[in-house]
């Protein structure tokens, strides 16, 4: 019994879609790290400097004072005294994130999309430019032919129908 489930277990993990969505959720852990990176240093602290010197890290409420009595200078001040901290500004942080990595996404699948698109006209103009219809058996027949293969019938040029 174990085998069996064993074997099947190999079997899937070793389908393509399987492997490719692994490479995915890798690639996907280093982008977000790469996102949290942009929001924390490069996007965060000029934000906050707009907005009046604020850092949206330690923007946090004091639930409950821990074992040194409130004001904390830092979430981390206040975490290290074991207050209960309300973290409002790491949400905010993680909310931009969101929307960068959501907005990135975006732009990806709008570029595959878009892509996909010259792609599918491409194979449609190469398909069409190669063949045409006989006009006496409706069958697809090569661009360059004189002669249907099907019906045998001769194709005269005015009588051809190119496939779109």
């Amino acid at each position: 019994m174990f085998k069996g489930f064993l074997g099947e277990f190999k079997k899937f993990a070793m389908r393509g879609n399987v492997i490719d969505m692994a490479v995915g959720i890798i690639i996907g852990a280093a982008f977000g790290k790469i996102v949290d990176s942009l929001v924390k240093d490069v996007i965060m602290p000029p934000l906050g400097l707009l907005l009046g010197k604020v850092d949206f890290t330690n923007m946090f409420i004091v639930m409950k004072e821990g074992a040194t009595p409130a004001p904390y200078n830092s979430l981390a001040a206040a975490q290290s005294a074991g207050a209960v901290t309300w973290n409002f500004g790491l949400f905010v942080n993680a909310v931009i994130s969101f929307l960068i990595v959501a907005f990135a996404v975006f732009l990806l699948i709008k570029a595959i999309n878009k892509l996909q698109e010259k792609m599918d006209k491409k194979e449609a103009k190469e398909e069409a430019a190669t063949t045409k219809t006989c006009p006496y058996c409706f069958s697809e027949i090569p661009l360059q032919a004189t002669r249907c293969p099907h019906c045998t019938s001769e194709l005269p040029a005015e009588k051809v129908s190119k496939k779109k």
